[in-house]
């Protein structure tokens, strides 16, 4: 996609004023958010799933779940892990900014991969990971165990910047979205696809 169809795209459903100062205080932190067309695909995804409940991998400044919160029912609750205390701070100014209540969301602070296993099975509606690229196949295997039947999992950044479709890119992170990325594919559990947004999004549905 050429840079101007690129910008159309991206830029095509405007950001609000809540979450462009998520974004800026995300970049400030070092955790780039998820981009405008991936943000508005979770928008997409959870309002059409109608996600009661949702687990995002990677808090962040609050840029993800700000778009899934505004696609999901008001009685919907996200739960968001991330390991950094400052990042959910952020995430929690974010979501007083946008007039968010807090019954509305879980923040729970811990490594992703000692906290999805205390998460109930078969009890969520959508699983989004934007977090350390090296455990995306470990947080997939935890993703399909949490959905239900028709639940979806979205995984951002699953074209790196194009080094996962050149071979001579072999660095752990690339090596790991690679991995991920065939395992959705091969996983007869799953129906995937891979949307072209921001940095790409793979997303699929459990049988």
């Amino acid at each position: 996609m050429d840079a101007p169809l690129r910008e159309y795209v991206e830029r095509y459903l405007p950001e609000d004023a809540v979450v462009t100062a998520a974004r800026a205080r995300g970049e400030q932190l070092g955790c780039v958010p998820i981009g405008a067309g991936g943000g508005a695909a979770l928008r997409f995804l959870a309002t059409a799933l109608r996600a009661k409940a949702v687990v995002e991998v990677g808090t962040g400044a609050g840029v993800g779940a700000l778009y899934l919160l505004s696609g999901m029912p008001a009685a919907g609750v996200l739960t968001s892990i991330d390991v950094e205390p400052e990042h959910q701070r952020a995430a929690r100014k974010a979501f007083a900014e946008a007039g968010v209540g807090a019954s509305r969301t879980r923040l729970i602070m811990g490594q992703a991969l000692d906290v999805l296993p205390r998460l109930t099975d078969g009890a969520y509606d959508l699983v989004f990971v934007d977090a350390a690229k090296t455990e995306y196949p470990k947080y997939l295997e935890e993703a399909v165990r949490l959905l239900r039947p028709g639940g979806v999992v979205a995984f951002d950044n699953i074209l790196w910047s194009g080094r996962v479709a050149d071979p001579s890119h072999r660095d752990p992170d690339t090596v790991a979205l690679r991995e991920v990325a065939r395992s959705v594919r091969e996983d007869d559990r799953l129906v995937p696809v891979i949307l072209p947004l921001g940095d790409g999004l793979l997303v699929a549905a459990k049988a």
